[in-house]
């Protein structure tokens, strides 16, 4: 709820339109989502210089590099996840608006809060891509020594283990990376994502 004080600026700003045809591209959010170690990361990062050399503007919101400065202040815990995905989802909000290629990645273990993260962001700007891949071989990859801190006890509330991941049921787009290269994985994404942003 808006306190009575705060009267937004909405009718005096330029039109989301006006931002597009000056990116040339339409305003977009692509979430990535999915297991610690799944590729979301590796994948997100891989795209965006993919598409800068394509003369695309595109920016990644990571969930680690947002965890050590806008969200700083949260755990893990389902309030404090809930709270990160609000945060991040509105900052893409803006920048989507402003005619921007949006790539956030981040766990968003639960339904809802990928739910969440479409009502605040605008279902025409929202797409949502699953990052597959198991509990074992995510496990397996280890990249960041995560899944051995969880079975040492030392992390808490860890996804696949003490914390739940919901799969989709119906995702806009799935990339099952136990089956293929980054390079294939990356070129699926790009490939989507070019029909979805032409003016």
């Amino acid at each position: 709820m808006t306190p009575n004080n705060i009267h937004p600026v909405n009718d005096l700003l330029l039109k989301r339109e006006d931002k597009e045809i000056l990116t040339g591209q339409k305003g977009k959010v692509f979430w990535f989502y999915g297991l610690s170690g799944s590729g979301k990361s590796t994948l997100a990062i891989q795209l965006e210089k993919k598409l800068h050399i394509a003369k695309i503007h595109s920016l990644v919101l990571d969930g680690d590099n947002l965890r050590s400065s806008l969200n700083k202040d949260l755990g893990f815990s389902d309030t404090d996840r809930e709270e990160n995905i609000r945060r991040v989802s509105t900052v893409a909000k803006i920048l989507s608006a402003n005619g921007l290629l949006v790539i956030a990645s981040l766990i968003t273990p639960k339904q809802k809060f990928r739910e969440m993260a479409q009502s605040i962001i605008g279902k025409d700007s929202f797409r949502d891509i699953f990052i597959k891949a198991s509990f074992q071989k995510c496990k397996d990859r280890d990249v960041k020594g995560l899944y051995a801190k969880a079975n040492a006890g030392i992390i808490k509330d860890f996804t696949g283990k003490g914390s739940d991941f919901e799969e989709p049921v119906a995702p806009w787009l799935t990339i099952n990376t136990e089956n293929e290269e980054p390079e294939e994985s990356v070129k699926k994404i790009y490939d989507s994502i070019l029909k979805e942003i032409k003016l």
